[in-house]
């Protein structure tokens, strides 16, 4: 309890008005209890808080709603954005009769994965780097009334405004389509935006690297260091509550959909993954890109669970809205080096320490502790079977002729096909204990009440092909 104490001080020495106990569920959406620093002793951390777990789809039922939230004082945190002064904590959930961890809560797996990677033996550390985009508009509408299904998008960099009337006069600087990677401002018209949301993050305890305009209009994409599975999940959920909140005080507003504009490059979540062992990387060696056989055999492992990796990794109905062939998404199943159409690049990189694989096909629906668990738990399985990953390709994927592109497998077309291919191969998933079938059934439900929900209503689309038929 010597880290519970410190935090305890730490809210008396720095006049803590309020504590902001946080969790995270399992569509990965970060939510949040606050106490008044004076009802928070030693007791929260010993005893926890008590919760109603029905209130979240795919957790309790009604008749057994109460769940315990236990702080973890490693992750305190003051928080930049609320008017009074206030110290973050996150928080894992177990059973209140039991006191065992929970089996529902992301946060436990993503514990539960790195506990099961020491007990193989095959190394002590995972080390994730992810990196995430995002689109920042000006106003947003959007309604699913029965009788006005409808969304419209508007920021200053759209090509649309190219001719709007503007007070002070339309000056002219706009990002063209597919045409936004890295320009200078005044293109680039997020500069000041990105460095405030980059500052943010690091006052959160995140180490933080760099900033740049994406591809799109619109779309932006922050730099941070990597770290262990369970702190770079940490830190996905304190990058993604930055980016909204910078993005309100500037009177804008943030989104992670992975394909918010059609014709445009979507959003991605790049999750860089290597395996260290008693301080030394693992997957650095002579064979190919000067990689390891075990990073080969878990690249083996990545590839042949993809299919079930992508309910976890791309987990909503608009994920696959991006995983078409034409816009930079890594849709073939393959690796490479450096190739950013391969669904796993080796990035380049000198020195052992920096040999990595980078599943490139994740996108930022993903809850972060469910997705970097899943792919380690696959990337294991490659390695403890010894899972043959195939020759490498080196080509454009995007531009390969039809005959070879039918020999690559690819990810999932859809959200239904992701959650049948989940249901159909799991056992790798719940090796060690780390997934389980109560959970996986429980994640499948949810997810197909998202699909169901989307089947039913009329879109747009539809109506400009049969209405008139």
């Amino acid at each position: 309890m010597d880290q519970a104490m410190s935090v305890l001080k730490a809210i008396r020495d720095n006049d803590v008005q309020e504590v902001d106990f946080r969790f995270t569920d399992l569509h990965g959406k970060l939510h949040h209890m606050t106490y008044d620093a004076s009802m928070v002793d030693l007791n929260i951390f010993l005893d926890g808080i008590m919760f109603d777990g029905s209130s979240f789809a795919g957790w309790q039922a009604i008749n057994t709603s109460d769940m315990t939230l236990m702080p973890d004082p490693m992750t305190g945190q003051m928080d930049p954005f609320s008017s009074m002064s206030t110290l973050t904590i996150k928080c894992d959930i177990v059973e209140p009769t039991t006191r065992q961890p929970y089996n529902r809560d992301p946060r436990g797996i993503a514990k539960k994965a790195e506990a099961y990677l020491r007990s193989t033996g095959i190394a002590d550390t995972v080390y994730v780097g992810a990196e995430a985009e995002f689109f920042v508009f000006d106003d947003v509408k959007f309604s699913v009334d029965p009788y006005n299904t409808s969304f419209k998008l508007d920021s200053s960099e759209l090509p649309i405004n190219g001719d709007k009337s503007c007070e002070g006069g339309n000056l002219g600087h706009r990002i063209q389509t597919m045409a936004g990677y890295s320009p200078t401002p005044p293109l680039d018209s997020g500069h000041d935006m990105r460095s405030k949301m980059l500052a943010s993050i690091k006052f959160m305890g995140v180490t933080v690297e760099r900033h740049h305009h994406e591809v799109a209009p619109a779309q932006h994409e922050l730099g941070t260091k990597f770290n262990t599975l369970l702190r770079s999940a940490d830190a996905m959920q304190i990058y993604k509550y930055c980016v909204h909140n910078v993005a309100k005080s500037y009177g804008k507003t943030a989104t992670f959909m992975p394909k918010p504009v059609v014709g445009e490059n979507g959003s991605g979540m790049h999750v860089h993954q290597s395996l260290w062992k008693s301080s030394e990387p693992l997957f650095a060696g002579n064979m190919y890109a000067g990689l390891s056989q075990e990073c080969l055999w878990y690249i083996g492992g990545i590839i042949k669970h993809a299919k079930a990796l992508n309910a976890f990794t791309n987990p909503s109905t608009n994920s696959y809205k991006r995983l078409v062939p034409g816009y930079e998404a890594p849709v073939l199943l393959a690796y490479s080096a450096r190739n950013r159409s391969a669904s796993c690049r080796i990035p380049f990189g000198s020195k052992p320490e920096a040999k990595r694989v980078e599943v490139r096909f994740p996108d930022s629906t993903a809850n972060p502790y469910l997705a970097f668990a899943a792919i380690l738990m696959a990337g294991l399985d490659g390695i403890l079977n010894k899972i043959d990953p195939g020759q490498a390709i080196d080509k454009d994927l995007y531009e390969l002729p039809q005959c070879e592109k039918e020999k690559v497998p690819a990810v999932c077309g859809s959200l239904n096909e992701a959650l049948d291919s989940l249901h159909t191969d799991r056992e790798f998933l719940k090796a060690g204990g780390v997934f389980d079938d109560d959970f996986i059934d429980s994640y499948i439900k949810v997810k197909m009440d998202e699909i169901t929900r989307l089947e039913k209503i009329p879109h747009p689309l539809e109506f400009q092909m049969y209405y008139s038929v």
